[in-house]
């Protein structure tokens, strides 16, 4: 990735209100002080660079280091109430940003939590939505991440679910007709599922034998795509333990999709520059 500048700021912004729809929005009321196209402009960039954990601390970055650029930065309470409302323009500008035309996909699904183990029952903010999950770690309480990303890393598909959702249940969400190759751990390697993906897709499902079932016949091809899986293992990670994707600090499910929303987007648009 080449080194951001202060006025690249500029270009992000040209190419957010290019891409994002216009929505007609109707007479009367008060107009916002802040544009949906500069407030998302604003959180991607607080990604690209110092990505801050809270809305709080982002409004006090952008008052102190982007007045300039953002003179009409609303008060904190009205901010918060604009970035909720310009969730699903995040989720429209991420959706239009996917490499969804790449042949290979690496599949996989990470935990996120949105809160420590001895908090989940009194948990309240996502109650009723979050579930517990078990995975190698041991049981989280929270939601899970299903995702697919190219040879580069980049997302091709992704899907958020309660923690209990199966991994191979969201292929159909995380792939498409342009998917030839899609490469996964044993939890892809269902017989009825690989079957359905075929015959939806026309897609090969590459998976390892379950540890409990017997030795599989491999090509060479397959053992190499297969040891080139955790490509996405690291995009996880990198989200993570960089960008701080799992958080619980929002207060509400609002404040949790924003945040992921807001993550997903930022690390995708720094691994296409």
């Amino acid at each position: 990735m080449l080194s951001l500048l202060p006025h690249h700021i500029t270009d992000l912004y040209v190419l957010v209100d290019d891409t994002i729809p216009k929505i007609s929005r109707p007479h009367g009321g008060r107009p916002t002080i802040l544009s949906d196209s500069e407030l998302v402009t604003v959180l991607v960039w607080n990604v690209l660079t110092v990505r801050q954990k809270t809305l709080k601390d982002m409004h006090k970055w952008i008052s102190l280091y982007h007045l300039r650029d953002f003179p009409s930065l609303p008060k904190y309470p009205a901010f918060v109430q604009h970035c909720h409302r310009v969730a699903p323009l995040l989720h429209q500008l991420l959706t239009r940003v996917l490499s969804s035309e790449s042949p290979l996909r690496f599949m996989d699904s990470t935990m996120v939590p949105v809160c420590r183990q001895v908090r989940a029952d009194s948990h309240k903010v996502a109650k009723g939505i979050a579930q517990f999950g078990k995975n190698h770690q041991g049981w989280h309480f929270g939601f899970k991440l299903h995702a697919s990303v190219d040879t580069h890393g980049r997302f091709c598909g992704l899907v958020l679910t309660p923690a209990n959702v199966y991994d191979a249940q969201m292929m159909p969400k995380i792939l498409d007709e342009h998917t030839r190759v899609a490469v996964g751990d044993s939890h892809y390697g269902a017989s009825v599922m690989r079957q359905h993906i075929w015959e939806t897709y026309g897609t090969i499902v590459i998976a390892p034998p379950h540890f409990k079932q017997k030795k599989k016949v491999m090509a060479r091809w397959q053992h190499l795509l297969l040891m080139a899986r955790p490509k996405i293992e690291s995009v996880f990670d990198y989200l993570k333990e960089h960008m701080y994707f799992v958080t619980s600090f929002p207060r509400s499910v609002k404040g949790y999709l924003f945040h992921y929303l807001r993550i997903l987007l930022g690390y995708q648009l720094m691994v296409l520059n």
